[in-house]
């Protein structure tokens, strides 16, 4: 019997592991959006969920670091699958027309490398930036006294290059789950062409809401949306 480092270490290993982290990633980033959106809802919606996750204390950090791991897995996996394949192939086709098809080649699918590699950079600045960023404190209507995330925000995305920096990863973010919803639920469950169809137009729709949700809080707040009551101020 093999061991379970070897099975990952295999094709089909390494395959199914893609499709679990890949999962699990797109349900935290649905999670996470959400938790972003808060920021329409009333002056202390955003702050209130900033709070609600401090309070599981050292849960919250064993979810990040646990989060963390995955992600460096999936992309770890990514990039290897991807080097190894150039390594195979060296030098790419000339001309290239999407497949569709079974295999679902596309322009999302040839960039998968190149848009994770953005994307994995983009989580260290986003961390740094909000979850260890500089932030003061606000008060809630019950006069609880929290992190003030809200201001944060705001603050950031009235910097042109936070604002399209944001808004430009968000399209890369786009691209990438256009094809990863379907190639991760491929690697686990799906078999029939029919399924596999199904999931592929729900996984592309998916990854346009995704990405329109998140790329709208920056636009929304540079261009002044985020200076009026509900959104605080704008300086």
């Amino acid at each position: 019997m093999p061991s379970l480092l070897e099975a990952f270490q295999s094709q089909v290993g390494r395959k199914i592991l893609t499709g679990i982290t890949g999962v699990l990633l797109v349900f935290f980033i649905i999670f996470h959006l959400a938790g972003n959106l808060a920021i329409f809802g009333d002056p202390d919606a955003m702050n209130s969920y900033s709070y609600f996750l401090h309070q599981f204390g050292p849960l919250l950090w064993i979810a990040r670091i646990g989060l963390l791991l995955i992600f460096v897995i999936h992309a770890w996996i990514g990039i290897s699958i991807w080097l190894k394949k150039r390594k195979a192939r060296p030098v790419d086709y000339k001309v290239y027309s999407s497949k569709g098809g079974p295999s679902k080649q596309s322009l999302s699918s040839r960039s998968m490398a190149f848009t994770g590699v953005v994307l994995l950079i983009f989580v260290v600045f986003h961390i740094n930036t909000f979850a260890l960023g500089d932030m003061g404190d606000a008060m809630l209507a019950d006069g609880t006294v929290v992190h003030d995330v809200k201001t944060l925000v705001i603050d950031t995305f009235q910097n042109p290059l936070y604002a399209f920096g944001y808004t430009f990863v968000m399209i890369l973010l786009g691209a990438h789950l256009g094809h990863g919803i379907w190639s991760a639920f491929t690697s686990l469950t799906l078999r029939s062409k029919k399924a596999s169809a199904v999931i592929y137009s729900i996984g592309v729709i998916a990854a346009i809401f995704i990405a329109v949700g998140f790329l709208v809080i920056p636009l929304y707040i540079y261009f002044g949306g985020g200076c009026d009551a509900a959104l605080i101020h704008c300086n």
